[in-house]
């Protein structure tokens, strides 16, 4: 760090970085790492690939390399934080979510290819019903699941969806900004944590002066945030948020489980009045090395669904899921059963990802 601390930055994008983020986008990979002392690796259909025809990266010149990126109020975010999260346009080629951070004696780094366009619901495999959603005025709907699994991508679809069939004033919260947006039957704004506000509770609370229809929390990452979001969904807006959590059960536990004891019986309520769905996500390697597939849990509020939330015995909620078909409900083995039947992924992979390895055994028996 003190090495660091000379160093000014320049809010400039090195000849190497260019030549590499465009590599991401020619060779089909989704992410680039890079790490001193190593070649840029890139992943490519969930493969590391190392790029043994360039020259390992040294800590300085890796280190050079991406402080350039850096505004000045970045700069001093990553010294303050050890960490930063940012997005990167690069003309002509693609945008880029990047993560900067340190290990051992030197800067790290792992950029993300975004696509310029977000993705068709039904191109990226994500289950209709969100549609239906995306129509209510207000309520909130959550999409989970581990990092990686695609949340982004399926709320910046979702918004798209959206921007293209209502009229509606829609704000984003974002760290960073990763997707953007053309305005074409709605007016999206976007602002990003640590560029345009402080914090998402506090951004999520002057969303609720300025007229939303919409509102989308990139993830409620604290208390503040979490009781504003609900806030927010019980009063006249639709809010979409993400968690890392592992299906809807777990969903609903964590969401209760961070508040103090003597408001999570308020927290019930308000969240049994306030959902509308869950989507919990996870990507599984398609067979035979071909990208990957979606597979997904989803969880609509339902009266059923509701009470039990309201009761506190969310342990009874699968059942409720695994029955609720008729209202769009799936659960996670299930999503899988199908995908193994239909030959898009192995049985090995599917097992190794089921929340309930038990009951995905028994269905596939």
């Amino acid at each position: 760090m003190d090495r660091m601390s000379s160093t000014k930055p320049r809010t400039t994008i090195d000849d190497l970085l260019k030549d590499l983020l465009k590599r991401v986008v020619t060779q089909g990979a989704s992410d680039l790492h890079l790490s001193a002392t190593n070649y840029p690796i890139l992943r490519i259909k969930g493969q590391l690939v190392p790029l043994h025809t360039l020259e390992k990266l040294t800590a300085d010149r890796l280190q050079k390399m991406l402080i350039g990126l850096l505004s000045g109020i970045q700069y001093e975010r990553l010294v303050n934080e050890k960490e930063l999260d940012l997005s990167l346009a690069l003309p002509d080629v693609a945008r880029f979510r990047a993560n900067l951070f340190f290990e051992q004696d030197a800067m790290g780094a792992v950029f993300r290819v975004i696509p310029n366009i977000p993705r068709d619901h039904q191109e990226l495999g994500v289950p209709l019903i969100i549609r239906e959603l995306a129509q209510r005025n207000q309520g909130l709907i959550l999409v989970t699941g581990p990092s990686g699994s695609g949340k982004t991508t399926t709320l910046a679809s979702t918004i798209e969806y959206i921007n293209m069939t209502r009229n509606c004033h829609v704000i984003t919260i974002e760290d960073p900004i990763e997707y953007t947006y053309v305005n074409k039957k709605c007016l999206i704004r976007q602002r990003e944590v640590g560029v345009h506000t402080n914090s998402f509770s506090a951004a999520l609370m002057s969303a609720l002066r300025q007229d939303p229809d919409i509102i989308l929390v990139g993830e409620m990452r604290d208390v503040e945030t979490m009781k504003t979001t609900l806030t927010a969904a019980e009063t006249g807006h639709l809010v979409f948020s993400t968690l890392h959590t592992n299906g809807a059960i777990d969903t609903i536990n964590r969401i209760i489980d961070v508040f103090p004891a003597h408001q999570q019986s308020q927290v019930r309520i308000q969240l049994a009045t306030s959902l509308e769905g869950v989507f919990s996500q996870l990507l599984v390697p398609r067979a035979r090395g071909k990208g990957m597939v979606l597979c997904t849990e989803i969880m609509i509020a339902t009266p059923a669904v509701r009470n039990l939330i309201r009761e506190s015995r969310p342990h009874h909620l699968r059942s409720i899921i695994e029955t609720g078909a008729e209202y769009g409900m799936q659960t996670m083995e299930a999503c899988l059963k199908q995908l193994v039947t239909s030959g898009l992924i192995t049985y090995e992979d599917a097992l190794s990802r089921a929340y309930d390895v038990e009951s995905f055994k028994q269905i596939m028996a």
